[in-house]
């Protein structure tokens, strides 16, 4: 039994943006639908912070055929102000890394710099 269930609680460390933008970085082309089953999120949501994401300066996207592909703009910075000044680049590199993501772009790869 891990320390969430011990103490019966469900949140957790990253918001619903965090894991969906860690998830584009693991895998630029996933589906909506698997973005949003990764993140426990519904499809709808996942959406919704698919399109605050690419407003917010985070990502863009681009239509490859019949999928969607993602690129990460890794140099934009935390919107909080307790992380002014750090870069979202490194974060998704050890995260998308840590989980053993094969898709995951290195921090200087082209896939993320744009």
């Amino acid at each position: 039994m891990d320390d969430r269930e011990e103490t019966g609680s469900r949140w957790t460390l990253l918001t619903g943006h965090g894991h969906v933008l860690v998830e584009i970085a693991r895998n630029p082309t996933a589906r909506i639908r698997d973005i949003a089953a990764s993140a426990g999120i519904t499809e709808r949501t996942a959406q919704s912070i698919v399109a605050d994401l690419e407003a917010a300066g985070y990502l863009s996207r681009e239509r490859a055929g019949r999928r969607t592909a993602y690129t990460l703009n890794r140099s934009q910075s935390f919107r909080h102000q307790s992380q002014d000044g750090h870069l979202v680049g490194p974060f998704l590199a050890l995260l998308a890394a840590e989980a053993g993501g094969a898709h995951a772009a290195p921090p200087g790869d082209a896939q993320g710099d744009g």
